[in-house]
C-alpha cells in the first residue's frame, strides 16, 4: 500500500454545500441566469484536467463511464463479488470522489498526487467486469490500459506537481517544447480559444500570433487550446446574456465570450472592468483562467468559474468594513506614499456558492488578479459563506497540535475569527498598497524627488518599468508573498477595536477572537509543513508557505510569544504542541508583525526583487536547526495530518423553462452522483473530447509510460 500522504483516507470528511435558501429567494430570471453561468463554469472546469497531468483526462473519462453505467450502490455489489472488501470499495469511492473534487489526481491544495488505496489487480477486476465494460469492452479496456500505470505510480518525480531540475500574458496559455528538424529547440505557446489559426483574426490577435526567434530557439504563438470545451462555455454565456440584470452584465459577458473565442486576455480584462462596476448583484460570478497558485512560475492561470448568491446579513457587516476602509488603511505600517493615491471602493459581499468549478474552493476571493486593473479600476472582495461553514466544522478529537485548554475556545471562536480574518485579508490585505510604475512614455506615478524608502532612508531606486507586472517580476514567489502580506494585514488589523465592533465583538469576546485568530495562524504555519518538499527544497502551495513564513516571523519575535514543543501523544507516537501567549500579542507580536509588513510592502512597491526574494525565501527556508527542528516536525505533521474536506456541490437542471436545484448526500457516493448527473446531455461526448485532446498532446511527454507531471 502507498504511503499515507499519497492516499485519501476512507474516513475523509465529506460535506454538502448548502445554498438552498439563497437559491429559493432568486427570481425565475435570476435562476436562469445562474443556471447558464453554472453550465459555462462546469464545462470550462473540465480544462483543469488537461492542465493537471497527462493521465487525468483518461482517469476522469474512465470513472465517468463506469458510474454512468452503474451508480455507486450497483457497482458496490459487483465489487464485492469480485473479491473487494468493504474497506477497499470505500477506498475506491473516496479516490473517485477525490478525482472529481480536485479535477485531477493531484490535491488542489498542496499539489500532492493521490492514488487508489487498494491493489491495482482488484481495481482492474472491478473495471473490466463492470457493466460499462460489458457495454463498451474495447473503450473501457483502452482507457484502463492508458492510465493504469500512471494512476498508481509514485515515482519520485511524479509525487508532486512542479518543474524538474514580448507583451503576452501567460494566464490563458500552455507552453509545449519540441525539437525542429535541424535539432534546435522549438516552443509552441498555445492560447486558449475556440478559434484556431484559419479564421480572420481580430486585429488585437494578429499582432500576437506570430513566430519569434530568441536565443537560438524558435517560438510560435498559436491558439485553439481547449477549443471544444470553450465552445460549450461560450454557448452558455450567450444564453446567460438573455437573463442579465443590467447592461453591465451584458457587456461583461460579451467580452468574456470574445476572450474565450479569440484567445484574448485584453477582452477578459475589459469584461473584468464591467464586472468591477456591477455593484451588489444578486447573482455574482467570475470565470476564466484566474489563479496562478499551481503554476511553478506563478504565471499560467488555472480555469475556474463560480456562481453564487448574496448573503445579506454578513454582507451588511462587510459594507461597514468597506465604509471604514480608508481610515483603517492609515493604520497600516507604511508611509502614505506607499498606499494607492485613491482607495477605489470595492464591492464586498458574503455569498453562498451555487457552483465553483476548478480544482478547489477557497473561502474568500479578491479579484481580478490583473495588477493594472487593481491599481486603476479596483477589485471586488468575495467571502464565500457556505464554504466557510464547512471550514468551521471541527471535531475536537481531530484537533491537533493545540494545548487541551485551548481546544474548546478554539472550536467556539474559530468561525467568527475566520470571518474577521477573511474580511481583512481580502479587502485591506489584497486591496492595499501601491506599485511604483513607469509608463511607456517614461512618466512615473510617484514623485522620485520626495518619496523616501523608509527602510533605507534614501530616495526610491527601483520601480516597475513599462510592461513589467508584480507576477512577472517576482514570478515564483509572487503568489505566496502576496498571500503572506494579506494574511499579515489581517492579523495586524484584527487588533483594532473598530474592526471587531463592526463584526459585533467587544470586551472579553473581542479578546478571544483576537487570540483564536492569531492562534489559528500559528497552528496553520505548523500544519503548512505538509506542503513542503524536502527533496526539492520547495513549497507546493502559496497559502501554506505564507502561513509558515508568518509562524517564523512570530517565533523570531522571541520573549515566549510563540513556542512549538515536540512531545509524545497518548498513542506513544511523536506529537507537538503550539502555544501562543495571549498577553504578549500586542507588546511583542504587533511590533514584530509591523516591521515585517513594512518591509513586505516597501519591497513590493519598489519592485525590489533581489531584496524581496532574500527576505521572503529566508523566512520560508525549512531546516532542522534548533530549537524548532522543522524538518523533524514535518514528519510529525505528516503523521498527524487530517485530509482536506471534500465538498459536494448541487446541480441545476432546466425543466420546462424552470430551473430546479438538485442536491446530493454528503458522502463520497453523493459526490460521485453529482458528477454523474452534471452533464446529462453530452457526458460521453465530453469524455471523448477530453481523451482526444489528451492524446493529441501525448507526444510532448517523454514516452507513454513515463509521462512527467511537469506540465507547463
Amino acid at each position: 500500500m502507498a504511503d499515507a500522504q499519497y492516499i485519501l483516507p476512507n474516513d475523509i470528511g465529506v460535506f454538502s454545500l448548502d445554498c438552498r435558501e439563497a437559491f429559493r429567494l432568486l427570481s425565475p430570471t435570476e435562476r436562469l441566469y445562474a443556471h447558464h453561468l453554472s453550465r459555462a463554469a462546469w464545462y470550462g472546469g473540465l480544462a483543469v484536467l488537461l492542465q493537471t497531468s497527462p493521465e487525468a483526462p483518461y482517469i476522469y473519462a474512465l470513472l465517468s463511464r463506469l458510474f454512468r453505467a452503474q451508480d455507486p450502490d450497483q457497482l458496490h455489489q459487483h465489487a464485492l463479488a469480485e473479491g473487494l472488501t468493504e474497506e477497499e470499495y470505500q477506498a475506491f469511492l473516496v479516490y473517485a470522489a477525490g478525482i472529481y473534487s480536485n479535477m485531477g489526481n493531484y490535491k488542489s491544495f498542496g499539489d500532492t498526487k493521490f492514488v487508489p488505496n487498494l491493489p491495482k489487480e482488484k481495481l482492474e477486476r472491478v473495471i473490466l467486469g463492470s457493466k460499462a465494460a460489458q457495454q463498451h469492452p474495447e473503450g473501457i479496456r483502452s482507457l484502463w490500459q492508458t492510465c493504469r500505470e500512471l494512476m498508481f505510480s509514485l515515482e519520485p518525480r511524479l509525487r508532486h506537481l512542479g518543474l524538474g531540475k514580448e507583451n503576452l500574458s501567460a494566464y490563458n496559455t500552455r507552453l509545449f517544447k519540441g525539437v525542429s528538424l535541424d535539432g534546435k529547440p522549438c516552443y509552441e505557446v498555445r492560447l486558449a480559444s475556440v478559434l484556431g489559426m484559419e479564421p480572420t483574426l481580430h486585429s488585437e490577435m494578429t499582432s500576437k500570433l506570430k513566430s519569434y526567434e530568441f536565443r537560438g530557439c524558435h517560438f510560435q504563438v498559436t491558439r485553439g487550446d481547449y477549443a471544444p470545451i470553450l465552445q460549450k462555455v461560450v454557448e452558455h454565456l450567450e444564453k446567460a446574456k438573455a437573463y442579465a440584470a443590467n447592461s453591465l452584465q451584458e457587456q461583461m459577458l460579451a467580452q468574456y465570450i470574445e476572450s474565450f473565442t479569440q484567445g484574448s486576455i485584453e477582452a477578459h480584462k475589459r469584461g473584468s472592468r464591467f464586472w468591477i462596476q456591477d455593484k451588489g448583484p444578486i447573482v455574482e460570478s467570475y470565470i476564466g483562467f484566474i489563479e496562478s497558485y499551481r503554476d511553478p512560475f506563478g504565471s499560467r492561470g488555472e480555469f475556474e468559474g463560480f456562481v453564487a448568491m448574496v448573503n445579506k446579513a454578513m454582507s451588511a457587516k462587510f459594507e461597514c468594513l468597506v465604509a471604514s476602509a480608508e481610515q483603517l488603511l492609515k493604520e497600516l505600517p507604511w508611509p502614505p506614499a506607499f498606499e494607492k493615491d485613491k482607495f477605489l471602493t470595492p464591492d464586498f459581499t458574503s455569498l453562498d456558492v451555487l457552483t465553483f468549478s476548478g480544482s478547489g474552493i477557497p473561502a474568500g476571493i479578491n479579484i481580478p488578479n490583473y495588477d493594472d486593473l487593481r491599481q486603476t479600476d479596483g477589485f471586488k472582495n468575495v467571502s464565500l459563506g457556505n464554504v466557510l461553514a464547512v471550514a468551521y466544522a471541527t471535531q475536537r478529537e481531530k484537533l491537533t497540535f493545540l494545548e487541551e485548554d485551548d481546544k474548546d475556545l478554539y472550536i467556539r471562536w474559530k468561525g467568527p475569527s475566520f470571518d474577521v480574518q477573511v474580511g481583512l485579508h481580502e479587502l485591506l490585505g489584497h486591496g492595499s498598497g501601491k506599485l511604483f510604475v513607469q509608463d511607456e512614455k517614461g512618466a512615473l506615478n510617484f514623485d522620485q524627488e520626495t518619496v523616501i524608502n523608509p527602510e533605507t532612508g534614501e530616495q526610491i531606486q527601483s520601480w516597475y518599468r513599462s510592461g513589467e507586472t508584480w507576477d512577472s517580476k517576482f514570478s515564483t514567489i509572487a503568489s505566496s508573498y502576496e498571500e503572506c502580506r494579506a494574511e499579515s494585514v489581517g492579523l495586524y488589523l484584527c487588533l483594532n477595536p473598530q474592526v471587531l465592533e463592526i463584526f459585533g465583538f467587544e470586551g472579553a469576546d473581542a479578546e478571544d477572537v483576537i487570540y483564536v485568530n492569531w492562534l489559528n495562524m500559528v497552528r496553520a504555519g505548523l500544519l503548512a509543513l505538509e506542503f513542503y518538499t524536502p527533496e526539492a527544497s520547495s513549497w507546493r502551495q502559496a497559502h501554506m508557505q505564507a502561513r509558515f513564513v508568518i509562524l517564523r516571523v512570530l517565533l523570531e519575535a522571541g520573549e515566549g510569544l510563540v513556542t512549538v514543543t515536540p512531545t509524545t501523544g497518548a498513542d506513544g507516537r511523536p506529537d507537538a504542541r503550539v502555544r501562543l501567549d495571549r498577553n504578549k500579542i500586542r507588546p511583542v507580536g504587533k511590533p514584530a508583525l509591523e516591521r515585517f509588513l513594512r518591509k513586505l510592502q516597501v519591497l513590493k512597491s519598489t519592485g525590489d526583487v533581489a531584496r524581496g526574494r532574500a527576505l521572503y525565501e529566508g523566512y520560508a527556508a525549512v531546516t532542522d536547526a534548533s530549537p524548532e527542528c522543522f524538518l523533524t516536525l514535518r514528519d510529525t505533521v505528516l503523521l498527524r495530518k487530517e485530509s482536506r474536506k471534500l465538498i459536494v456541490q448541487p446541480n441545476t437542471r432546466l425543466e420546462d423553462s424552470e430551473v430546479q436545484l438538485l442536491e446530493y448526500e454528503a458522502s463520497a457516493a453523493g459526490l460521485i452522483r453529482s458528477f454523474s448527473e452534471r452533464f446529462p446531455e453530452d457526458g460521453p461526448e465530453l469524455e471523448e473530447v477530453l481523451t482526444q485532446l489528451a492524446t493529441a498532446d501525448a507526444r510532448f511527454w517523454k514516452c507513454p509510460n513515463e509521462a512527467s507531471s511537469d506540465q507547463a
